[in-house]
């Protein structure tokens, strides 16, 4: 969804800053049904922003899709109906917004959900493992995904190797997930809409 009130260095949607094409609710449900999966992601931006978000959610769970939220978490996850799968995507130093501004939220997060945290130095790294030691999340699903500088980024920053995140991860026997972003992977830096 459209609209942010971060600009993260290494954000790579900056495009969902402003951009974007209102539609209504029904619209939008109908648009997911014709790809026929029970599984919906819902992002951005900021998709907590948009004031009609939580009444998207709870149309589609009442749909019976499985909807996943992904949030930077300074936005209160109160009101998100408790059926969705949250995917908090915590801020580290290089993103340049690294706010504190999620522990808010920590209180409504699950033990199905996801705690990401994007890996753009050396010190985001021994960061996020200070993050996972100060705060009692109740779900063990944390991920570190590695950022690589790329063209039309709104900032710099030192950027990691896949490699050497993943080698790290192993060397300090993290209990956390690897991960790239996958559709980079598959469809290429430019697409967007996935």
């Amino acid at each position: 969804l459209t609209c942010c009130n971060l600009r993260c260095t290494y954000c790579d949607t900056s495009y969902a800053f402003k951009n974007g094409q209102k539609m209504r609710i029904s619209e939008i449900v109908a648009k997911i049904k014709s790809y026929n999966t029970p599984y919906v992601l819902i992002t951005g931006g900021e998709p907590l922003l948009q004031r009609e978000t939580t009444t998207l959610i709870n149309t589609l769970l009442d749909g019976k899709y499985l909807v996943s939220l992904e949030t930077h978490g300074e936005i209160s996850l109160e009101k998100v109906n408790p059926k969705t799968k949250i995917i908090m995507d915590i801020k580290t130093p290089s993103s340049g917004m690294c706010r504190g501004a999620f522990v808010k939220n920590i209180p409504f997060l699950k033990s199905n959900d996801e705690i990401k945290f994007v890996i753009a130095s050396q010190t985001d790294y021994f960061w996020a493992i200070q993050i996972l030691q100060q705060h009692s999340f109740l779900t063990r699903e944390i991920i570190l995904s590695p950022a690589t500088a790329e063209k039309d980024q709104p900032g710099t920053f030192p950027a990691v190797e896949p490699v050497w995140l993943a080698n790290q991860i192993l060397k300090d026997k993290l209990p956390v997930r690897f991960q790239l972003q996958l559709q980079k992977v598959l469809w290429g830096k430019n697409l967007q809409g996935i």
